[in-house]
């Protein structure tokens, strides 16, 4: 995830946010507080299709909401305590990322990243368990992945992402 922070004077600060998804997010905290929030079109990054705004208290409670402070799912909570920091993780091919249409074995993503694909689930509903070097990486799949944490946000940023920002 890109952040750029600056500040807005008389105002406060914006944050914007820009997902490897291509999903941007503005966040406006102003001096006395509130907070507004808005949500771009994906592909056209001025134009606002959304907006809300908190209050200082909202914006604290859904921080902790979001944060995982107020509520931290029951599978993650048996996976961290069972691995500590082995993560498996679900994540889409992106078109225009450099996983797109490669195959497992050319990316060397065992041999570079120290993670493993465990599982491909296609566009089509096919499953294909413990891939082969050979098998292709293809748009819009469903790759599960597991490996330490550090290592599976590396190999996400480099390979899974859009490579055009």
């Amino acid at each position: 995830m890109q952040i750029r922070e600056s500040e807005l004077p008389g105002v406060g600060k914006k944050f914007e946010l820009l997902t490897c998804r291509n999903e941007k997010l503005s966040i406006i905290i102003h001096d006395s507080g509130r907070r507004e929030v808005y949500f771009f079109d994906e592909n056209d990054h001025e134009e606002s299709i959304a907006s809300t705004s908190f209050d200082d208290n909202e914006a604290r409670q859904l921080a902790a909401i979001i944060g995982g402070m107020t509520y931290k799912p029951k599978a993650l909570e048996n996976v961290e305590v069972a691995f500590d920091n082995l993560l498996i993780e679900w994540f889409k091919i992106e078109e225009g990322s450099e996983a797109a249409n490669q195959s497992i074995g050319k990316l060397q993503i065992r041999k570079k990243y120290n993670v493993n694909i465990i599982a491909i689930l296609r566009k089509n509903q096919t499953q294909i368990t413990t891939p082969g070097p050979d098998t292709q990486l293809e748009i819009n799949d469903t790759v599960i992945i597991s490996g330490e944490r550090t290592a599976v946000k590396n190999m996400v940023q480099s390979l899974f992402c859009k490579k055009d920002r």
